[in-house]
Protein backbone atom coordinates (compact mmCIF):
# COMPACT_ATOMS: atom_id res chain seq x y z
CA UNK A 1 0.00 0.00 0.00
CA UNK A 2 1.58 3.35 -0.75
CA UNK A 3 2.17 5.83 1.25
CA UNK A 4 -1.04 8.05 0.66
CA UNK A 5 -2.76 5.35 0.58
CA UNK A 6 -2.09 4.93 4.46
CA UNK A 7 -2.88 8.20 4.58
CA UNK A 8 -6.47 7.93 2.97
CA UNK A 9 -7.15 4.63 5.54
CA UNK A 10 -6.28 5.93 8.29
CA UNK A 11 -8.82 9.14 7.78
CA UNK A 12 -11.69 6.88 6.83
CA UNK A 13 -10.82 4.49 9.85
CA UNK A 14 -11.30 7.69 12.29
CA UNK A 15 -13.15 11.05 11.05
CA UNK A 16 -11.88 12.80 14.39
CA UNK A 17 -7.94 12.01 13.65
CA UNK A 18 -5.88 14.77 13.12
CA UNK A 19 -2.61 14.49 11.11
CA UNK A 20 0.54 15.93 12.46
CA UNK A 21 2.90 15.05 10.03
CA UNK A 22 1.85 14.86 6.25
CA UNK A 23 5.00 17.14 4.45
CA UNK A 24 6.86 14.33 3.92
CA UNK A 25 4.41 12.75 1.81
CA UNK A 26 5.86 15.65 -0.95
CA UNK A 27 8.57 14.03 -2.25
CA UNK A 28 10.55 14.69 -5.05
CA UNK A 29 8.18 11.77 -7.41
CA UNK A 30 5.11 13.45 -5.92
CA UNK A 31 6.15 16.81 -7.23
CA UNK A 32 7.18 15.33 -10.71
CA UNK A 33 3.62 13.33 -10.66
CA UNK A 34 2.06 16.87 -9.96
CA UNK A 35 3.71 18.67 -13.04
CA UNK A 36 2.74 16.08 -15.34
CA UNK A 37 -0.95 16.79 -14.13
CA UNK A 38 -0.45 21.08 -15.04
CA UNK A 39 -1.97 22.25 -18.10
CA UNK A 40 0.70 22.27 -21.00
CA UNK A 41 -0.45 25.45 -22.65
CA UNK A 42 -1.24 27.44 -19.26
CA UNK A 43 -0.52 30.92 -18.93
CA UNK A 44 2.78 32.29 -17.79
CA UNK A 45 2.91 33.52 -14.46
CA UNK A 46 5.06 36.60 -13.35
CA UNK A 47 8.10 35.01 -13.78
CA UNK A 48 7.22 34.10 -17.56
CA UNK A 49 8.39 30.57 -17.07
CA UNK A 50 6.56 28.03 -19.23
CA UNK A 51 5.98 24.79 -18.41
CA UNK A 52 8.17 23.56 -21.31
CA UNK A 53 10.74 25.68 -19.71
CA UNK A 54 10.56 24.00 -16.15
CA UNK A 55 10.60 20.45 -18.26
CA UNK A 56 13.78 21.41 -19.89
CA UNK A 57 15.73 20.80 -16.80
CA UNK A 58 13.03 18.55 -14.89
CA UNK A 59 15.24 16.56 -12.35
CA UNK A 60 17.33 19.35 -11.28
CA UNK A 61 14.11 21.74 -10.51
CA UNK A 62 12.38 18.95 -9.37
CA UNK A 63 15.13 18.45 -6.67
CA UNK A 64 15.34 21.66 -6.39
CA UNK A 65 12.66 22.54 -5.36
CA UNK A 66 11.98 19.78 -3.00
CA UNK A 67 15.05 21.02 -0.94
CA UNK A 68 13.62 24.57 -0.69
CA UNK A 69 10.26 23.10 0.56
CA UNK A 70 11.55 20.84 3.58
CA UNK A 71 13.80 23.16 4.52
CA UNK A 72 11.47 26.40 4.79
CA UNK A 73 13.43 28.42 1.67
CA UNK A 74 9.90 27.74 -0.35
CA UNK A 75 7.90 31.45 -0.17
CA UNK A 76 5.22 31.17 -3.61
CA UNK A 77 5.69 34.27 -6.13
CA UNK A 78 2.74 37.00 -6.58
CA UNK A 79 0.29 35.99 -8.61
CA UNK A 80 -0.32 37.35 -12.22
CA UNK A 81 -4.27 39.08 -12.12
CA UNK A 82 -6.19 38.87 -15.03
CA UNK A 83 -9.69 39.57 -15.72
CA UNK A 84 -12.27 37.16 -17.82
CA UNK A 85 -15.55 38.04 -18.50
CA UNK A 86 -18.62 36.56 -17.28
CA UNK A 87 -21.89 35.88 -18.48
CA UNK A 88 -23.73 38.55 -17.26
CA UNK A 89 -21.29 41.16 -18.59
CA UNK A 90 -19.41 41.28 -15.69
CA UNK A 91 -15.71 40.26 -15.17
CA UNK A 92 -14.13 37.42 -13.10
CA UNK A 93 -10.43 37.94 -11.50
CA UNK A 94 -8.16 35.38 -12.35
CA UNK A 95 -4.68 34.71 -10.79
CA UNK A 96 -2.05 33.37 -12.75
CA UNK A 97 0.54 31.36 -10.83
CA UNK A 98 3.89 30.51 -11.52
CA UNK A 99 4.75 26.91 -12.76
CA UNK A 100 6.60 25.91 -9.42
CA UNK A 101 3.67 26.99 -7.01
CA UNK A 102 1.40 25.23 -9.16
CA UNK A 103 3.60 21.92 -8.34
CA UNK A 104 3.70 22.30 -4.77
CA UNK A 105 -0.01 23.25 -4.55
CA UNK A 106 -0.68 20.70 -6.94
CA UNK A 107 1.36 17.94 -4.98
CA UNK A 108 0.04 19.10 -1.20
CA UNK A 109 -3.68 18.35 -3.06
CA UNK A 110 -2.69 15.38 -3.74
CA UNK A 111 -2.30 14.94 0.02
CA UNK A 112 -5.28 16.42 1.42
CA UNK A 113 -7.78 15.04 -1.04
CA UNK A 114 -6.50 11.57 0.72
CA UNK A 115 -8.03 12.77 4.24
CA UNK A 116 -11.07 14.59 2.93
CA UNK A 117 -12.68 13.28 0.09
CA UNK A 118 -14.35 10.25 2.16
CA UNK A 119 -15.47 12.70 4.66
CA UNK A 120 -17.08 14.97 1.97
CA UNK A 121 -20.97 14.62 2.00
CA UNK A 122 -22.59 12.50 -0.98
CA UNK A 123 -24.38 15.97 -2.54
CA UNK A 124 -20.81 17.59 -3.02
CA UNK A 125 -19.58 16.95 -6.43
CA UNK A 126 -17.12 19.70 -7.29
CA UNK A 127 -13.48 18.91 -7.76
CA UNK A 128 -13.59 15.65 -6.37
CA UNK A 129 -11.59 12.30 -7.51
CA UNK A 130 -14.25 10.42 -9.77
CA UNK A 131 -16.92 13.16 -10.03
CA UNK A 132 -18.05 15.43 -13.07
CA UNK A 133 -20.10 18.17 -13.43
CA UNK A 134 -22.27 14.88 -15.58
CA UNK A 135 -22.68 13.91 -12.18
CA UNK A 136 -23.91 16.49 -10.27
CA UNK A 137 -26.47 16.47 -13.40
CA UNK A 138 -27.68 13.30 -12.76
CA UNK A 139 -27.97 13.44 -8.87
CA UNK A 140 -30.25 16.76 -9.11
CA UNK A 141 -32.41 15.38 -12.54
CA UNK A 142 -32.86 12.30 -10.33
CA UNK A 143 -33.23 14.04 -7.12
CA UNK A 144 -36.37 16.31 -8.27
CA UNK A 145 -37.61 13.16 -10.51
CA UNK A 146 -37.53 10.39 -7.75
CA UNK A 147 -38.48 12.65 -4.37
CA UNK A 148 -41.25 14.53 -3.04
CA UNK A 149 -40.26 18.24 -5.17
CA UNK A 150 -42.45 20.83 -5.68
CA UNK A 151 -39.72 23.90 -4.91
CA UNK A 152 -36.32 24.39 -6.29
CA UNK A 153 -34.30 26.80 -4.27
CA UNK A 154 -31.70 28.04 -6.91
CA UNK A 155 -28.81 29.59 -4.96
CA UNK A 156 -26.10 31.71 -5.38
CA UNK A 157 -23.67 32.83 -3.01
CA UNK A 158 -22.45 36.64 -3.32
CA UNK A 159 -18.29 36.37 -4.71
CA UNK A 160 -18.04 33.11 -2.70
CA UNK A 161 -14.30 33.39 -3.34
CA UNK A 162 -13.37 36.99 -2.60
CA UNK A 163 -15.51 36.58 0.83
CA UNK A 164 -13.63 33.43 2.23
CA UNK A 165 -12.62 34.63 5.81
CA UNK A 166 -8.69 33.57 6.01
CA UNK A 167 -8.76 33.00 10.24
CA UNK A 168 -12.08 30.53 9.93
CA UNK A 169 -10.52 28.68 7.02
CA UNK A 170 -7.62 27.81 8.64
CA UNK A 171 -9.88 26.94 11.98
CA UNK A 172 -11.51 24.61 9.63
CA UNK A 173 -8.50 22.79 8.25
CA UNK A 174 -7.05 22.57 11.73
CA UNK A 175 -9.54 19.94 12.44
CA UNK A 176 -8.10 17.38 10.68
CA UNK A 177 -4.31 19.03 9.77
CA UNK A 178 -1.80 19.76 12.76
CA UNK A 179 0.77 19.91 10.66
CA UNK A 180 2.46 23.14 10.98
CA UNK A 181 4.39 23.77 8.32
CA UNK A 182 1.58 22.36 5.78
CA UNK A 183 -0.76 25.49 7.47
CA UNK A 184 2.40 27.40 7.03
CA UNK A 185 2.25 26.68 3.09
CA UNK A 186 -1.93 27.30 2.94
CA UNK A 187 -1.36 30.46 4.92
CA UNK A 188 1.35 31.66 2.36
CA UNK A 189 -0.68 30.84 -1.01
CA UNK A 190 -4.10 32.35 0.46
CA UNK A 191 -2.53 35.50 1.38
CA UNK A 192 0.14 35.67 -1.34
CA UNK A 193 0.30 39.42 -3.22
CA UNK A 194 -1.52 39.99 -6.17
CA UNK A 195 0.09 41.48 -9.35
CA UNK A 196 -2.94 43.70 -11.38
CA UNK A 197 -2.36 44.49 -14.85
CA UNK A 198 -1.00 47.67 -14.21
CA UNK A 199 1.77 45.89 -12.23
CA UNK A 200 0.55 46.97 -8.85
CA UNK A 201 0.73 45.21 -5.89
CA UNK A 202 -1.35 44.05 -3.04
CA UNK A 203 -1.51 41.58 -0.32
CA UNK A 204 -4.36 39.52 0.14
CA UNK A 205 -6.29 39.98 3.36
CA UNK A 206 -9.79 38.30 2.42
CA UNK A 207 -10.78 35.30 -0.12
CA UNK A 208 -9.01 32.69 -2.10
CA UNK A 209 -7.47 32.86 -5.45
CA UNK A 210 -9.45 32.22 -8.41
CA UNK A 211 -7.27 29.72 -10.47
CA UNK A 212 -5.06 28.55 -8.22
CA UNK A 213 -4.72 24.89 -7.96
CA UNK A 214 -5.20 24.42 -3.89
CA UNK A 215 -8.34 27.18 -4.28
CA UNK A 216 -11.19 24.04 -5.62
CA UNK A 217 -9.92 22.15 -2.31
CA UNK A 218 -9.84 24.75 0.14
CA UNK A 219 -13.68 26.15 -1.11
CA UNK A 220 -14.69 22.54 -0.49
CA UNK A 221 -13.44 22.45 2.87
CA UNK A 222 -15.19 26.04 3.51
CA UNK A 223 -18.65 24.85 2.37
CA UNK A 224 -18.33 21.52 3.96
CA UNK A 225 -18.05 23.12 7.24
CA UNK A 226 -20.43 26.00 6.69
CA UNK A 227 -22.92 25.07 4.33
CA UNK A 228 -22.28 20.80 3.46
CA UNK A 229 -22.31 19.71 7.06
CA UNK A 230 -25.38 22.33 8.38
CA UNK A 231 -27.66 21.46 5.60
CA UNK A 232 -27.32 17.80 5.99
CA UNK A 233 -28.21 18.18 9.61
CA UNK A 234 -31.33 20.55 9.09
CA UNK A 235 -32.66 18.44 6.48
CA UNK A 236 -32.36 15.33 8.93
CA UNK A 237 -33.56 17.06 12.08
CA UNK A 238 -35.89 20.34 10.74
CA UNK A 239 -37.43 19.90 7.43
CA UNK A 240 -40.93 18.61 7.28
CA UNK A 241 -40.82 16.88 3.95
CA UNK A 242 -38.12 15.76 1.56
CA UNK A 243 -35.29 17.73 0.82
CA UNK A 244 -32.84 17.00 -2.28
CA UNK A 245 -29.22 18.99 -2.32
CA UNK A 246 -26.53 19.19 -4.96
CA UNK A 247 -23.89 21.41 -4.68
CA UNK A 248 -20.70 21.68 -7.36
CA UNK A 249 -17.99 24.02 -6.00
CA UNK A 250 -20.18 27.05 -4.84
CA UNK A 251 -23.10 26.79 -7.14
CA UNK A 252 -25.96 24.31 -5.32
CA UNK A 253 -29.28 23.88 -5.85
CA UNK A 254 -32.05 22.16 -3.37
CA UNK A 255 -35.50 20.73 -4.06
CA UNK A 256 -38.22 20.98 -1.48
CA UNK A 257 -41.43 19.51 -1.03
CA UNK A 258 -42.61 21.73 1.25
CA UNK A 259 -42.73 25.92 0.65
CA UNK A 260 -42.41 26.27 4.22
CA UNK A 261 -39.51 23.81 4.16
CA UNK A 262 -37.78 26.22 1.27
CA UNK A 263 -38.25 29.61 3.21
CA UNK A 264 -36.94 28.11 6.59
CA UNK A 265 -34.14 26.84 5.43
CA UNK A 266 -33.36 29.96 3.70
CA UNK A 267 -33.89 31.94 6.43
CA UNK A 268 -31.72 30.08 8.70
CA UNK A 269 -29.00 29.65 6.12
CA UNK A 270 -28.54 33.46 5.82
CA UNK A 271 -27.89 33.73 9.63
CA UNK A 272 -25.66 30.98 9.63
CA UNK A 273 -23.51 32.70 6.22
CA UNK A 274 -23.28 35.83 8.07
CA UNK A 275 -21.07 34.04 10.79
CA UNK A 276 -18.35 33.49 8.02
CA UNK A 277 -18.72 36.40 6.14
CA UNK A 278 -20.45 34.64 3.10
CA UNK A 279 -23.81 36.03 1.63
CA UNK A 280 -26.67 34.71 -0.77
CA UNK A 281 -27.13 36.97 -3.87
CA UNK A 282 -30.99 38.13 -3.43
CA UNK A 283 -30.55 39.04 -6.88
CA UNK A 284 -30.12 35.53 -8.11
CA UNK A 285 -31.25 33.40 -5.33
CA UNK A 286 -34.78 32.23 -5.82
CA UNK A 287 -37.67 29.84 -5.04
CA UNK A 288 -39.44 28.98 -7.74
CA UNK A 289 -42.09 26.12 -8.17
CA UNK A 290 -41.24 23.11 -10.00
CA UNK A 291 -41.26 19.69 -10.18
CA UNK A 292 -44.53 16.96 -11.05
CA UNK A 293 -47.43 19.09 -9.92
CA UNK A 294 -45.56 22.76 -10.83
CA UNK A 295 -47.32 22.68 -14.16
CA UNK A 296 -50.82 22.17 -12.74
CA UNK A 297 -50.63 24.06 -9.95
CA UNK A 298 -49.41 26.83 -12.03
CA UNK A 299 -52.23 26.39 -14.71
CA UNK A 300 -54.52 26.47 -11.46
CA UNK A 301 -53.19 29.78 -10.28
CA UNK A 302 -52.98 31.07 -13.99
CA UNK A 303 -49.42 31.76 -13.38
CA UNK A 304 -48.52 30.22 -17.16
CA UNK A 305 -45.29 27.53 -17.28
CA UNK A 306 -43.18 26.56 -14.33
CA UNK A 307 -40.65 29.05 -14.04
CA UNK A 308 -37.13 27.21 -15.03
CA UNK A 309 -33.72 27.42 -13.99
CA UNK A 310 -29.81 27.05 -14.97
CA UNK A 311 -27.00 24.90 -13.24
CA UNK A 312 -23.81 24.04 -14.72
CA UNK A 313 -24.82 25.42 -17.75
CA UNK A 314 -27.85 23.99 -18.67
CA UNK A 315 -31.55 25.57 -18.41
CA UNK A 316 -33.83 22.89 -16.23
CA UNK A 317 -37.61 22.75 -17.04
CA UNK A 318 -40.44 20.93 -16.35
CA UNK A 319 -42.05 18.56 -19.46
CA UNK A 320 -43.31 15.40 -19.58
CA UNK A 321 -42.50 11.75 -21.51
CA UNK A 322 -44.36 10.57 -24.43
CA UNK A 323 -46.43 8.57 -21.80
CA UNK A 324 -47.32 11.78 -19.71
CA UNK A 325 -44.90 11.11 -16.80
CA UNK A 326 -43.48 14.31 -15.80
CA UNK A 327 -39.63 14.45 -16.48
CA UNK A 328 -36.60 17.25 -15.90
CA UNK A 329 -36.35 18.86 -19.52
CA UNK A 330 -32.93 19.82 -19.96
CA UNK A 331 -31.27 22.34 -22.67
CA UNK A 332 -28.21 24.06 -23.13
CA UNK A 333 -28.42 27.70 -21.33
CA UNK A 334 -29.09 30.48 -23.85
CA UNK A 335 -26.57 32.92 -22.26
CA UNK A 336 -24.19 30.01 -22.59
CA UNK A 337 -24.88 29.06 -26.46
CA UNK A 338 -24.10 32.71 -27.17
CA UNK A 339 -21.00 33.12 -25.60
CA UNK A 340 -19.86 30.25 -27.44
CA UNK A 341 -20.87 31.13 -30.89
CA UNK A 342 -19.72 34.34 -29.95
CA UNK A 343 -15.92 32.99 -29.52
CA UNK A 344 -15.71 30.91 -32.32
CA UNK A 345 -17.23 33.67 -34.74
CA UNK A 346 -13.84 35.54 -33.10
CA UNK A 347 -11.71 32.66 -33.72
CA UNK A 348 -13.09 32.19 -37.09
CA UNK A 349 -12.15 35.64 -38.30
CA UNK A 350 -9.02 35.29 -36.86
CA UNK A 351 -8.28 32.32 -39.14
CA UNK A 352 -9.75 34.16 -42.32
CA UNK A 353 -6.38 33.39 -44.33
CA UNK A 354 -5.84 29.88 -42.47
CA UNK A 355 -6.24 26.81 -45.09
CA UNK A 356 -10.03 26.15 -44.62
CA UNK A 357 -9.07 22.37 -44.10
CA UNK A 358 -6.99 23.48 -40.93
CA UNK A 359 -10.37 25.53 -39.61
CA UNK A 360 -12.18 22.83 -40.21
CA UNK A 361 -10.40 20.62 -38.51
CA UNK A 362 -10.27 22.87 -35.53
CA UNK A 363 -14.03 23.27 -35.88
CA UNK A 364 -14.89 19.22 -35.70
CA UNK A 365 -12.53 19.48 -32.44
CA UNK A 366 -14.77 22.56 -31.03
CA UNK A 367 -17.91 20.73 -31.90
CA UNK A 368 -16.57 17.17 -30.74
CA UNK A 369 -15.94 18.93 -27.68
CA UNK A 370 -19.24 20.50 -26.92
CA UNK A 371 -20.78 17.17 -27.95
CA UNK A 372 -18.94 15.79 -25.10
CA UNK A 373 -20.80 17.82 -22.99
CA UNK A 374 -24.18 19.12 -23.92
CA UNK A 375 -25.30 16.23 -25.92
CA UNK A 376 -27.35 14.94 -23.19
CA UNK A 377 -31.33 13.61 -23.88
CA UNK A 378 -33.34 16.10 -24.82
CA UNK A 379 -30.90 18.54 -25.89
CA UNK A 380 -30.12 17.16 -29.71
CA UNK A 381 -31.85 20.33 -31.22
CA UNK A 382 -30.29 22.67 -28.80
CA UNK A 383 -26.64 20.98 -29.92
CA UNK A 384 -27.74 21.13 -33.89
CA UNK A 385 -28.47 24.62 -33.58
CA UNK A 386 -24.74 25.19 -32.24
CA UNK A 387 -23.38 23.41 -35.13
CA UNK A 388 -25.71 24.69 -37.89
CA UNK A 389 -24.66 28.08 -36.19
CA UNK A 390 -20.84 27.58 -36.59
CA UNK A 391 -20.92 26.21 -39.66
CA UNK A 392 -23.00 29.02 -41.05
CA UNK A 393 -21.16 31.98 -39.94
CA UNK A 394 -18.26 30.14 -41.23
CA UNK A 395 -19.74 30.42 -44.80
CA UNK A 396 -20.10 33.56 -44.62
CA UNK A 397 -16.60 35.14 -43.44
CA UNK A 398 -15.38 32.82 -45.91
CA UNK A 399 -17.62 34.23 -48.68
CA UNK A 400 -16.34 37.48 -47.45
CA UNK A 401 -12.37 36.84 -48.06
CA UNK A 402 -12.81 37.66 -51.61
CA UNK A 403 -15.40 39.37 -53.87
CA UNK A 404 -15.45 36.50 -56.42
CA UNK A 405 -15.61 34.42 -53.86
CA UNK A 406 -17.46 30.83 -56.20
CA UNK A 407 -18.23 29.16 -52.78
CA UNK A 408 -21.78 27.05 -53.28
CA UNK A 409 -23.39 26.52 -50.36
CA UNK A 410 -24.73 22.75 -51.14
CA UNK A 411 -20.89 21.85 -51.96
CA UNK A 412 -19.81 24.00 -48.58
CA UNK A 413 -22.01 21.86 -46.23
CA UNK A 414 -21.28 18.56 -48.10
CA UNK A 415 -17.57 19.33 -47.50
CA UNK A 416 -17.82 20.05 -44.43
CA UNK A 417 -20.00 16.61 -43.57
CA UNK A 418 -17.11 15.13 -44.23
CA UNK A 419 -15.13 15.87 -40.91
CA UNK A 420 -17.45 17.47 -38.99
CA UNK A 421 -19.26 15.39 -36.22
CA UNK A 422 -22.95 15.50 -36.69
CA UNK A 423 -25.23 16.44 -33.74
CA UNK A 424 -25.74 12.88 -31.68
CA UNK A 425 -26.52 12.30 -27.95
CA UNK A 426 -23.43 11.01 -26.33
CA UNK A 427 -24.71 10.66 -22.52
CA UNK A 428 -27.16 8.00 -21.36
CA UNK A 429 -30.16 9.27 -19.33
CA UNK A 430 -29.43 10.48 -16.01
CA UNK A 431 -30.95 7.51 -13.85
CA UNK A 432 -28.87 5.03 -15.65
CA UNK A 433 -25.49 6.28 -15.12
CA UNK A 434 -26.55 7.57 -11.24
CA UNK A 435 -28.02 4.42 -10.62
CA UNK A 436 -25.15 2.40 -12.08
CA UNK A 437 -22.46 4.89 -10.25
CA UNK A 438 -24.14 5.42 -7.02
CA UNK A 439 -26.76 2.55 -6.54
CA UNK A 440 -23.98 0.09 -4.87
Amino acid sequence: MSQLARVREAASKDRKQTFTALLHHVSPELLKISFYKLKRQAAKGIDGQTWKNFEENLEINIIELHARIHDGRYKPKPSRQIFIPKENGSERPLSIQCVSDKIVQQAVVAVLTQIYDDEFIGFSYGFRPNRSQHDALDALTCGITDRKVNWVLDLDIRKFFDTVEHDWLIRMLQHRVQDQRVLKLIKLWIKVAVVDEEGSRRPAHIGVPQGAVISPLLSNIYLHYVFDLWSHKWRSDRARGDVTVVRYADDAVLGFQSKWDANEYRVKLERRFIKFGLTLNSDKTRLIRFGRFAASQSAELGLGKPETFDFLGFTHFCTTKRNGDFQVGRRTSRARLIRQIKAIQVELRRRLHSQPLQTLRWLARVMQGHMNYYSVPGNIFQVSLFRDEIVRRWFKILKRRSQRSSIVWSWFCEWVNRLMPRARIVHPYPGERFLAKYSQ
